[in-house]
């Protein structure tokens, strides 16, 4: 197996592993939350997770067999995540003292959507074929869209869950 093929194959295993816990964690998340609209958010995003893995793991097949990537393997539409709350409904600032499940969710959706944002730039920057670079780019901007969306709800919420919750020092 030739040095780049095997570093490619690892790295889309690599990523199939972060998407599936991704996946897990937007699962676990759409459970415990008492957010309606924060349950079908986790419930489209644990999807989205699990359609990446799917991906990854299809090229990784392809790769594996054919020496190449497949530059007819495309990813889905994604989930519009825009606007003042993409996650959670207005309702839960009702509850924001209580909602300490939801911003933890916040704060670990954050950091898996930051880190395979960045691997997958890495990925797509050290690429040198261009189907890998553009799919692992594609991927970078997916999880980009995820990572500012939760961002976004978490600084519509901070100001009120650290008051409701006695955590502002003046």
């Amino acid at each position: 197996m030739k040095d780049g093929k095997k570093l490619l194959l690892e790295s889309l295993l690599e990523a199939a592993k972060a998407e599936r816990h991704g996946h897990d964690f937007y699962l676990m998340a759409a459970n415990s939350t008492e957010d309606v609209k924060g349950k079908e958010v986790f419930e489209m995003l644990a999807a989205e997770e699990m359609d990446h893995m799917r991906f990854l793991m299809s090229q990784y097949d392809y790769v594996l067999k054919t020496g190449r990537p497949d530059n007819g393997l495309k990813l889905g539409s994604k989930t519009d995540l825009t606007g003042r709350s993409p996650i959670f409904s207005d309702q839960l600032k009702a509850r924001i003292k209580e909602a300490n499940f939801e911003m933890t969710a916040l704060s670990i959706g954050i950091q898996l959507e930051r880190d395979a944002m960045n691997y997958y730039r890495r990925q797509s920057e050290a690429a040198d074929d261009e189907v890998v670079k553009e799919f692992f780019a594609e991927l970078s901007e997916w999880e980009s869209g995820h990572y500012h969306a939760l961002l976004e709800q978490q600084e519509e919420l901070k100001e009120d869950y650290w008051s409701a919750s006695g955590f502002t020092p003046f």
